[in-house]
């Protein structure tokens, strides 16, 4: 599964380690916020890494959350979902807003292999500083460059290139982030 090749979803061992991770996800959506190091504590548990500084907030949802690994200083909000049959890798400083969806999980365009219940999953890699809008679904198999900007509510099908804004289903590259974009924080 986590080589990229076919394997078989019903597969007994797999659904059983699949339920068991599902209660760590229980749990951890379970503790409330001023639990600060007990939630930590269940996230380095669950995730495969988790960088320094880095902000998960709940309900959180993944299939195993062993595959992921979270760089330092990002921020996760609620109601994200990670599917992890393949490995996710998010990058330092990233901001990844409410109901995105990253997922590895693919399934056979012939009915054939898909009625027999066989699956693939293929590794998403977000770049260090990347931002993800509410709702964007990123796609199998997609790496996103550094610092690029995903609009909300895109489905990212395909790679996109460092240091860009692109939005749309499916999402395209508008433009490129300029010196214009660099002005700083907003002042008060």
């Amino acid at each position: 599964m986590r080589a990229g090749e076919p394997y078989p979803g019903d597969d007994p061992e797999l659904n059983r380690e699949l339920d068991r991770r599902q209660a760590l996800v229980f749990a951890l959506n379970a503790i409330p916020y001023e639990r600060a190091e007990e939630r930590a504590a269940a996230l380095e548990g669950l995730l495969a890494a988790i960088g320094g500084g880095t902000f998960v907030r709940t309900p959180f949802y993944c299939d195993y959350g062993d595959g992921i690994r979270i760089g330092a200083r990002a921020f996760v909000n609620f109601n994200c979902t990670m599917l992890d049959g393949a490995p996710i890798s998010i990058g330092d400083e990233c901001l990844i807003a409410s109901g995105v969806q990253l997922i590895t999980a693919t399934h056979p365009i012939d009915p054939r292999p898909r009625r027999g219940a066989w699956e693939q999953a293929l590794p998403v890699t977000i770049g260090n500083g990347v931002w993800l809008g509410a709702g964007a679904i990123v796609c199998p198999g997609v790496t996103i460059g550094e610092n690029t900007v995903v609009g909300a509510g895109s489905i990212v099908t395909k790679d996109l290139p460092a240091g860009v804004v692109a939005y749309g289903n499916p999402a395209r590259v508008a433009r490129e982030i300029g010196e214009g974009d660099r002005a700083g924080a907003p002042r008060r």
